[in-house]
């Protein structure tokens, strides 16, 4: 993560003749349609649409450090991520970096019984050969993972971080390029696969819980920052191309233009004290949602007006919710979380907690509660709203419709397409107390939570170390109302459409 070593898989990208596909098998992957679609589409294109999707993604990356204040001279490495077959762009990525004095490491997609992440890829890695495979040996440590295995680990992890405590500090951070386009899925929950023990879910969460901490006391949250984006992949369908095209233009939308759109978003927002969204037809959402107060509202504000920066593409305004007074359910018809797919997903929330859930994708409840709990929950009992943010990246949401693709669009996307709410962490964890101020100049000043702030007294009770974002699509959302101190009301989306002055733009996708 943190060493710029000359790792096989930089020496691929950097060396390789690119041209020529057989370099795909330097990795020692399994290599299929998807890896060898993309790299021969990719070569299809010219220098100048390569260079221009890996300026997106630097810039990305550079921007999130001049927006939040951050020096990035004083970073020296950058940790990409990416599917097997972009090389092409992340050849071109590496060179951008180095022009801003940042090497990039490079390490390959954990494959042992440790670090297994189930259908969540990250590192270098390729296609899964089988997804259900990788669902049922998700759990496999739980042969041997026990407290004496756990404390020797977090040992050796800090260990490891001091012996290297130079080039820790010296890490910028993630570059992630993330795909989509496999086909939903589903798994079947297999009697003969290992699981947890009681004891072992414990040490599961004590374990996330300690690292997170031993990493950020070296990597600090605070100090570092991330971009992450999305391209299809070959397997998407019969209009890869169309839909790669499609993709390069969400991207690439008008940043000033949403920035512009998204205050007047924000300044609605800001004039109330909660938020009322409701579903519509078959959704069951109705979830009222607590903001923070504003003292000082000629420099303060609630929401994040995010474009295009660290979280490609551009398109939402987000906020941490005060948990007391947030109550109600959270319904999705569909939808594709972390390479998972849940049907009729139902979250209740009491006071900003989960009080209970369920899903349809198994006909016996106790599956549903317990697929939920390992995959979303990540084995907690219950977990905080860390996040509520209304997506206006209508574009994506034409495209999904367009193409029918909804279910395969991967959660950076997806979040932009409607109102999503995050479980888990705050979007400012493990740097809260660094200010964060909107291109208008107005702090934003909900970066925590009441869990959050228990970092003040206790660090193991402050933070999840996850954060999931589930979406509500435009055409299932009945409304979202603002509601002031004064009783009064302003929708700032009702069937659908936005209802915001000076948003209008919005819809134009919607109603094509």
């Amino acid at each position: 993560m943190i060493d710029p070593v000359d790792s096989l898989y930089k020496k691929i990208i950097m060396k390789a003749d690119l041209s020529d596909l057989s370099y795909l098998y330097q990795y020692g992957f399994y290599i299929g349609e998807n890896e060898f679609g993309i790299a021969a589409f990719l070569n299809e294109l010219s220098e100048e649409e390569i260079q221009s999707m890996a300026d997106t993604y630097t810039e990305g990356y550079r921007i999130g450090f001049e927006i939040t204040g951050k020096d990035i001279k004083k970073k020296k490495t950058v940790q990409i991520h990416y599917q097997v077959g972009f090389e092409r762009m992340i050849r071109a990525a590496i060179r951008n970096f180095e022009k801003i004095g940042l090497q990039a490491t490079i390490s390959r997609e954990a494959s042992s019984s440790f670090h297994n992440r189930g259908a969540s890829k990250r590192c270098a890695y390729a296609t899964s050969v089988n997804r259900q495979y990788d669902f049922d040996h998700k759990e496999d440590k739980a042969f041997y993972f026990d407290k004496a295995f756990v404390e020797r680990r977090l040992e050796v992890l800090r260990t490891v971080f001091e012996q290297h405590k130079i080039q820790a500090a010296e890490h910028g951070g993630p570059a992630v390029l993330e795909v989509f386009g496999e086909e939903p899925f589903s798994p079947e929950k297999k009697e003969a696969s290992i699981h947890y023990h009681d004891r072992q879910q414990e040490l599961v969460v004590y374990n996330a819980s300690m690292s997170g901490q031993i990493t950020n006391e070296y990597i600090k949250g605070e100090e570092r920052s991330f971009t992450i984006i999305a391209y299809p992949i070959p397997e998407i369908g019969d209009q890869f191309k169309e839909i790669f095209a499609e993709t390069v233009v969400i991207n690439t939308l008008d940043y000033a233009k949403y920035q512009k759109m998204q205050q007047c978003i924000i300044d609605v927002l800001d004039s109330g004290t909660k938020v009322h969204i409701t579903g519509r037809g078959g959704n069951r959402t109705d979830l009222t949602v607590a903001l923070h107060p504003l003292t000082d509202p000629d420099k303060q504000t609630i929401f994040e007006n995010c474009v295009a920066d660290v979280n490609i593409p551009v398109g939402e305004v987000f906020t941490s919710p005060v948990l007391a007074g947030t109550n109600g359910t959270l319904h999705v018809s569909e939808v594709f979380l972390n390479g998972l797919q849940y049907l009729d997903l139902e979250i209740v929330f009491k006071d900003g907690m989960i009080e209970r859930y369920n899903c349809g994708n198994f006909a016996d409840e106790a599956q549903n509660k317990a697929y939920i709990r390992d995959n979303i929950l990540m084995r907690h009992e219950t977990l905080p709203m860390g996040e509520f943010a209304i997506g206006t990246n209508t574009t994506a949401y034409r495209m999904a419709k367009e193409y029918q693709i909804g279910a395969k669009l991967p959660i950076l996307i997806a979040e932009k397409t409607g109102p999503h709410f995050a479980v888990g962490d705050t979007c400012y964890s493990h740097a809260e107390d660094t200010a964060v101020y909107n291109p208008n100049g107005k702090e934003i000043i909900a970066r925590d939570n009441e869990k959050s702030l228990l970092r003040k007294e206790d660090m193991s009770k402050a933070y999840f170390n996850c954060h999931t974002d589930i979406t509500i699509p435009y055409d299932e959302l009945g409304a979202i109302t603002v509601i002031r101190p004064d009783g009064s009301t302003a929708d700032i989306i009702r069937d659908g459409l936005f209802r915001v002055e000076g948003a209008e733009e919005l819809n134009e996708p919607l109603l094509k």
